[in-house]
């Protein structure tokens, strides 16, 4: 931290050296040099809170890659992951890398699309981390690509060349790549779009996940289109933007519906300080599931369940599934 007196205005500015210093920068701002001793005291008793902060939250990334641990994912290890979004991928964050690749040597595309007007540099949202996540992950074995909910023409451009380009491959063209889509809020929706997107294109989705839907004008964020394997849907029903309750396939007999599971955090403290102070107050319930560890960890594993052991997929990845199809153990 550096400190600048201006004499002739008689003004103490504080210059704070990180991030986390600079989210308080409002409790330190140019103060009258006649109240300038408890202001800054102050102000540097939040600066040395943040830095400690800082310190375990690195000190749990080094227990993480200790020794007999798995080696870290780089998005997991990456030093400017905000507090709250650490939290929401621990639980992923503490699963293996798949060093050489995916077992069996599966190919997959994996396209996600965010919610609201939240654009793809956009780290204060876990899915957007999570994109990065699965790159390290999975490998070059599999291509991760994120989106916003409105680029829907860029996203599809993308995933046909990629598919175009998988298929001129001589060593991959007997086995397709897996598709796989996921979204949050209006990227949920708009991944059903892209879904449908993909049927006019002949092509087959392997899984779609839903997280907290909520409908886009003029689209259905309800029905699975007929070109979709599985399907499954994650949502709660609080705040001004509660989500899909229910999807359905449009074709029973090509698409089942793994479930639709009701997520309750009535009892759960979830660290949500990743977002505005407005969203907190009148949307907290949405962001909730958003952030939620163990939402993530289900994620993976049904992607997992895809990738690694696509056979055994409905009995062995997704056993926490199979229990009360309205809510997932541990939720309400």
């Amino acid at each position: 931290m550096l400190s600048l007196r201006n004499r002739s205005h008689g003004l103490l500015i504080v210059i704070l050296r990180t991030k986390r210093e600079r989210e308080i920068r409002t409790l330190c701002f140019v103060t009258p040099m006649r109240r300038l001793f408890f202001p800054t005291l102050l102000c540097l008793g939040l600066i040395s809170s943040a830095r400690l902060n800082e310190a375990h939250a690195q000190a749990d990334l080094q227990e993480v890659s200790g020794p007999g641990a798995s080696p870290v994912i780089p998005a997991c290890a990456d030093a400017s992951t905000p507090p709250a979004i650490k939290e929401a991928l621990r639980l992923v964050c503490a699963k293996s890398r798949f060093e050489t690749g995916v077992p069996g040597g599966r190919k997959a595309i994996i396209v996600g699309f965010l919610g609201g007007f939240v654009k793809p540099d956009d780290k204060s949202h876990p899915e957007v981390w999570f994109a990065d996540y699965l790159r390290g992950r999975y490998g070059p074995s599999v291509h991760v690509a994120i989106f916003g909910n409105h680029e829907e023409n860029r996203a599809l451009t993308d995933t046909l060349q990629r598919i175009r380009g998988h298929r001129e491959n001589t060593l991959t063209a007997n086995q397709p790549a897996a598709v796989i889509i996921y979204g949050v809020s209006w990227g949920a929706s708009q991944g059903l779009a892209f879904a449908r997107d993909l049927e006019r294109q002949g092509i087959p989705v392997a899984l779609t996940i839903q997280v907290d839907s909520v409908r886009k004008f003029g689209q259905d964020g309800r029905t699975v289109p007929g070109n979709v394997a599985k399907a499954v849907n994650f949502y709660q029903t609080g705040g001004l933007t509660p989500g899909q309750s229910q999807i359905v396939p449009a074709d029973a007999e090509h698409t089942k519906i793994l479930g639709n599971f009701r997520m309750s955090y009535a009892h759960q403290r979830i660290n949500c300080s990743n977002y505005k102070w407005l969203s907190r107050v009148f949307n907290k319930p949405h962001h909730l599931i958003e952030n939620d560890p163990h939402l993530w960890e289900r994620i993976v594993s049904l992607i997992d369940s895809e990738l690694v052991r696509p056979d055994t997929a409905i009995d062995a990845g997704l056993g926490f599934l199979s229990e009360r199809p309205d809510s997932p153990p541990g939720h309400q």
